[in-house]
């Protein structure tokens, strides 16, 4: 198991030291083509969100309110039957007659609007007619209003669709703190996803921003995990601000599927270790990650990232440039590795590509970037002239 942090530096118009391509493709060139596609694939869920809920808002219009369309129909219907009876009209006439009524456009008024002289059977057949048709139509009202005011007209049938055309995604569970910024990540790279949270209000959110969400009604891990496409899905994320639920659900993903890769974040260290039982690839401790990072920002001015391992421990990843009066001027990597290896040395503006040769030697404005301990590269930091 491995813990990690940390945001490396980009170094930008990275080019090899002679000023021609050679070879080594620049960091730019490598980067943009991902965040195009990145930017390709976000927007392309966006625009089949879209035309998904175009193309089934009106057939889940229709799921809805199907019932009281066919009471209405059979409402208009029967005032026809009504009016073409009693009061003689014909087909198309009566249809009319039965559709002024029932709406109350009064285009038609039965009996000439002598009602002390209509026939009984026909008043009472229209008393339950126009009962049934305004109970049929405030049904309708109801039901598409409060459709549209949950958002749960189209969307819901347009997350279900489009989560059912996903491979290789990436489920996050939980939408805290954490979450958000997992999710933002997730798709500046443009991968896939979908969030798993059991707050309403903030699954509403999610499906307004037209971003895929389930939401978990009643602790039911295991169905929300089938939702979000489990069996389809290459990684779960678990970022809930609660342990034990975060918990819970790496047992219920590890159950579903033995195969997946699990990466879980637990706010409580003593925690790491019932995490990695449950079945959890990669545990990060959250307090330890901020705290150790807190620390070392507060001893040198020059880090980068930090990386957690139990294999090696703690180690910072820092950067620092060789000034003028620095003693590592003129010494080779072999002597500043005793202390820290050496990640990559920049000079002016370009990555030197034959640092481990034998006759390579450190001079006046490198920038040096080195993984070790935090103590020695206090010393190293110091060497440089960086203080």
């Amino acid at each position: 198991m491995r813990h990690f942090t940390g945001i490396p530096r980009v170094w930008k118009d990275v080019k090899p030291q002679d000023g021609s391509r050679g070879n080594v493709e620049s960091m730019e060139d490598r980067v943009l083509p991902l965040r195009r596609r990145a930017k390709f694939k976000r927007e392309s869920r966006k625009l089949n969100f879209i035309l998904f809920e175009v193309f089934y808002e009106p057939i889940v219009f229709l799921q809805t309110v199907y019932r009281q369309l066919i009471v209405l129909g059979a409402m208009f219907l029967s005032g026809a039957a009504i009016f073409a009876h009693y009061g003689g009209l014909p087909p198309i006439p009566a249809l009319l007659a039965s559709v002024s009524t029932i709406t109350t456009i009064g285009l038609y008024v039965p009996n000439g609007g002598n009602f002390l002289t209509l026939n009984q059977t026909e008043a009472v057949l229209l008393i339950i007619m126009i009962i049934v048709s305004v109970g049929a139509a405030a049904s309708t009202l109801q039901a598409t209003v409060g459709a549209f005011i949950n958002g749960d007209l189209a969307k819901g049938k347009v997350e279900e669709k489009l989560m059912k055309r996903l491979k290789k995604h990436v489920i996050v569970y939980g939408y805290g703190h954490l979450g958000k910024y997992v999710i933002e990540k997730l798709d500046e790279l443009g991968l896939d996803y979908v969030v798993v949270t059991t707050d309403p209000q903030l699954y509403a959110g999610l499906v307004k921003d037209k971003k895929l969400a389930v939401l978990e009604h009643e602790t039911r891990p295991i169905e929300a995990l089938k939702q979000a496409g489990i069996e389809r899905a290459a990684m779960l994320i678990v970022a809930h601000q609660n342990d034990p639920d975060n918990m819970l659900i790496t047992l219920s993903a590890r159950k579903l599927r033995p195969d997946m890769r699990i990466v879980s974040v637990v706010h409580d260290s003593d925690l790491i270790e019932p995490m990695k039982s449950s079945g959890a690839d990669m545990v990060i401790p959250s307090s330890v990650t901020v705290g150790h990072l807190l620390a070392l920002s507060a001893a040198t001015k020059d880090l980068v990232g930090i990386v957690f391992s139990e294999e090696i421990g703690t180690k910072e990843i820092a950067r620092f440039t060789v000034f003028k009066a620095s003693k590592l001027i003129g010494k080779g990597l072999q002597e500043v590795s005793t202390l820290a290896t050496v990640i990559g040395i920049v000079r002016g503006g370009a990555v030197i590509q034959n640092i481990f040769d034998p006759a390579f030697r450190l001079a006046e404005g490198d920038t040096v970037l080195v993984l070790g301990d935090p103590a020695n590269l206090e010393t190293l930091e110091s060497e440089a002239g960086a203080k």
